[in-house]
């Protein structure tokens, strides 16, 4: 009895570092702490991708997501896509795209994004692509989006698509 509740601890303690290690790690800049830093595989020939992210504002004062570059890129820029009257629409965030103090800001397919342009090459599947994000006070930050599927939803480790939570492996 004791061997079975030994082999289950010890089961458990490593599925909870599988689960954090499939995890993107977390970046502090200043007060915001930026996680689930993504993106999906694209196809040869593709000029364009999308970059997703959640961004934390835990200070007292707002900062603002003003653009990135990665040599991947050509050019990033901070995107909204949304709908209007059933019609899609994608514009750049001129101004940027706050992040109020207390906040969290999720960016995400359908919503808020990252937008590559000019891409050099394909982004690939398992692959870490390094990006600069520009915020108005924090200033500029290095962080890797883990490339997902060509059809991900989510980061690693996370699919929201069934309207429930289910972990991958």
């Amino acid at each position: 009895m004791k061997s079975a509740l030994k082999f289950l601890a010890s089961a458990a303690l490593a599925a909870g570092l599988f689960t954090a290690s499939a995890r993107a790690e977390d970046i502090k800049a200043g007060d915001l702490v930026i996680s689930q830093a993504w993106s999906r595989a694209t196809p040869n020939g593709a000029k364009i991708a999308g970059g997703y992210l959640t961004i934390e504002n835990k200070g007292a004062a707002p900062d603002r997501l003003i653009g990135g570059s990665g040599d991947i890129a050509g050019k990033v820029e901070v995107h909204e896509m949304s709908m209007n009257n059933g019609v899609m629409t994608m514009r750049p965030l001129d101004k940027g795209l706050a992040i109020e103090p207390g906040k969290t800001v999720k960016l995400a397919p359908g919503g808020y994004h990252l937008m590559m342009f000019d891409l050099k090459g394909p982004l690939k599947q398992g692959e870490k692509v390094p990006v600069t994000l520009e915020f108005e006070k924090a200033g500029k930050v290095n962080l890797s989006l883990d490339v997902q599927g060509v059809g991900a939803q989510a980061p690693a480790g996370m699919d929201h698509s069934g309207g429930h939570m289910e972990m991958k492996k």
